[in-house]
């Protein structure tokens, strides 16, 4: 037998989902308790192999992830980065094909023991490589921030424009000017007025309720130019 015919160790593959939403204005990350080794009883992001007969995509993994281990559907998920190598997991050699998903805070599942919502600045010690994904995650929302609809898919179903310009505001961390903001907004033309829906309030006049026009629910309005 020569070297060419030598079997070989095999590569995983696998999917890990960085689910991000707002939790009292903050950004939180949701961690799950491993139930198995390496790393059981350790808090990590949700992830798992990719099943090859029923998984037509790896984002068809990540959302089987989502669904079956966090028990949520219909997060805006898209493909991050893969990270790959030797180092990364003690069973060997691996690839990860690494996703970001945004939910807003009210469409997480109940409370459970083995979930955990924590604030990104406050994240505990992350097994594999972990902490890089998820770093990465955070750089790729803070900058498609600066120029799409992306925060959006933290909001609820119905929003004010007040609201929406502080969830952009949190994840940038600065002010933004409230005029020019609104410009913005016109110009990416993705929201709509809900006809005759205001939410009252009781220091001020009650304010347009807004959504996501059909067309990008799932897709992001780009501008041009940063915010």
């Amino acid at each position: 037998m020569n070297q060419r015919d030598e079997p070989r160790a095999p590569v995983h593959v696998s999917v890990d989902v960085v689910l991000l939403t707002l939790v009292e204005q903050q950004l939180h990350a949701v961690l799950l308790r491993r139930a198995a080794a390496p790393f059981a009883g350790v808090w990590a992001l949700p992830g798992g192999y990719i099943h090859a007969e029923e998984d037509a995509d790896a984002k068809a993994s990540a959302a089987r992830v989502l669904r079956s281990k966090v028990g949520i559907e219909g997060a805006y998920l898209e493909q991050l980065a893969t990270f790959t190598g030797p180092a990364r997991d003690p069973r060997g050699w691996s690839v990860a094909i690494a996703y970001c998903a945004l939910l807003p805070v009210q469409k997480l599942p109940p409370e459970r023991e083995d979930i955990n919502v924590v604030a990104v600045s406050e994240l505990p010690q992350l097994p594999f490589d972990h902490r890089s994904i998820l770093n990465a995650a955070l750089a790729r929302v803070r900058s498609k921030s600066l120029y799409s609809s992306l925060p959006v898919h933290l909001c609820g179903e119905t929003f004010t424009l007040p609201q929406l310009q502080q969830v952009y505001e949190n994840l940038l961390g600065e002010t933004l000017n409230k005029v020019s903001f609104r410009r913005k907004m016109d110009e990416m033309d993705w929201l709509e007025a809900v006809p005759g829906a205001m939410q009252s309030g009781a220091a001020h006049r009650p304010a347009q309720l807004y959504r996501v026009k059909p067309v990008f629910r799932q897709e992001l309005a780009l501008s041009p130019r940063g915010l």
